[in-house]
This record gives C-alpha cells, structure tokens and sequence, in this order.
C-alpha cells in the first residue's frame, strides 16, 4: 500500500526475507518496498600516452598518498565507458579515447565490480584534479609498484602490458596468482 504523500519506502524499515525471495532485505513497514543493497560498479582506465602510464596520487581516503590508476564510482544515466572518461578527467584533467574494456574484477569481499578500459591519451596534458595530490606519466621500469593504492591497479597494469598489440580477446579477471583479499 502506498504511502499518502510520501516517498516510496520512507517508513520504517525491518530487516526480513521478502516473499520470493532467499535472503534478509530492508523493508519499508508502511508500503512494502524492499530496499535492494546491490554491488557497486566502479569504471577506470590505464591511460597511456606512448609508451608511459598515467598514475594519479589519491588525494582523499582510503589510500590516501599511495598511486592508483584514474577510477572511481559510475553514475547514474552514463555508460562505463563515458564513466571512465569522466574518472580520468575528474581526476588527472586528462583527455582519452576509450579503446576497450581490459579487465572486469568481480571483488565480492567488497561488493564492488570493477570495469577496466584500456585508453589512449589523446595529448600529454594533466593536472592533478581535485580527488588528486599528484599526476604523472610513467615509464613501465619505473612504476611505484611499493606505493600503489591497491592490488588491481597492479593487476590491470600488468595485464595491459601483456595485451599490447591484441585488439581481440575477452577482458581479464583476477589473476590466478593474486589474492583479491590483499
């Protein structure tokens, strides 16, 4: 039943098994509304302009101080790619074409997807953005890889250097020999 002149779903809510469903969800006492907490999908890019990566220092928590590549929460009403493009310029003011999509993390401990594109900086031009101490272009015997933010950004940028010259193949997950819990 619907709520007079409220908004669906701000009653109240219980933590209970809905009918047809499997397992415990809020539910709004008043009208029914189960509140679904669903994964968040994360977008980035390793951007490369010639043979140098684009690394951003974080400028907020977590992981404050410590390299990682340009990425972030997607938002409602845009594709993952155009959400990809929009990480990299909100964070390294950086303009790229989104090539394809190189990995898909599934991080359940977390309840994240993470969607990785390969992208090709269009000029060398960055800035630190606001969510950013530091930008950089660097070269791949260079990389900080004792300062990275976190285990997939080593993951994706190693596999975006073992993809180099393919165009075709499906997008890679969590290496076999990494644990997605460190």
């Amino acid at each position: 039943m619907p709520v007079p002149g409220g908004a669906r779903g701000a009653g109240p809510t219980v933590a209970m098994v809905p009918d047809g469903d499997d397992r415990e969800r809020l539910v709004c006492t008043d009208c029914g509304y189960v509140r679904y907490d669903n994964p968040k999908i994360i977008v980035g890019a390793v951007c490369t302009w010639e043979d140098r990566y684009l690394l951003v220092r974080r400028a907020i928590p977590p992981r404050e101080g410590h390299w990682c590549l340009p990425s972030g929460f997607m938002e409602l009403g845009e594709s993952t790619e155009a959400g990809a493009t929009r990480e990299v310029w909100e964070e390294a003011c950086a303009r790229v074409a989104v090539t394809d999509l190189l990995a898909l993390y599934n991080l359940a401990h977390i309840s994240q997807v993470h969607l990785i594109y390969r992208a090709r900086m269009l000029t060398p031009d960055c800035a630190p953005g606001p969510e950013s101490q530091e930008v950089t272009l660097v070269a791949w015997d260079e990389l900080p890889w004792n300062d990275l933010a976190y285990p997939n950004v080593a993951w994706a940028l190693r596999q975006h250097r073992a993809m180099r010259g393919r165009a075709n193949f499906a997008p890679l997950g969590v290496p076999d020999d990494d644990d997605p819990l460190t």
